[in-house]
């Protein structure tokens, strides 16, 4: 499984210099909502990481699609945080067990 991030260039950039390969920079919401609907349909993709305020910019139908997506995780960081699940609450959907009890 790999690990995709997605984002403006200042929030992928650390990202890529770590190694990851699979970056979708996006300029715009229409360039996010593209790169969302990309990697949700690539199944070689376990893990996604965006910046919370760029989920909340999205469609109400594609945010709905990564915040019940299993398969791939979504992970969410940065910004107001507003309504946005922790890591622990994402783990706890994806394995079905919460590992920190």
């Amino acid at each position: 499984m790999e690990l995709a991030v997605i984002g403006k260039s200042e929030f992928v950039t650390g990202f890529r210099l770590a190694g990851i390969k699979k970056i979708y920079e996006t300029i715009d919401i229409e360039a996010a909502e593209s790169a969302v609907k990309e990697v949700l349909d690539d199944k070689n993709v376990g893990i996604i990481v965006m910046h919370n305020d760029d989920i909340a910019n999205l469609p109400e139908i594609v945010a709905k699609s990564l915040n019940e997506s299993i398969q791939p995780t979504v992970v969410a960081l940065g910004g107001s945080g507003e309504g946005s699940t922790s890591l622990r609450d994402k783990i706890k959907q994806a394995v079905g067990v919460d590992l920190w009890k």
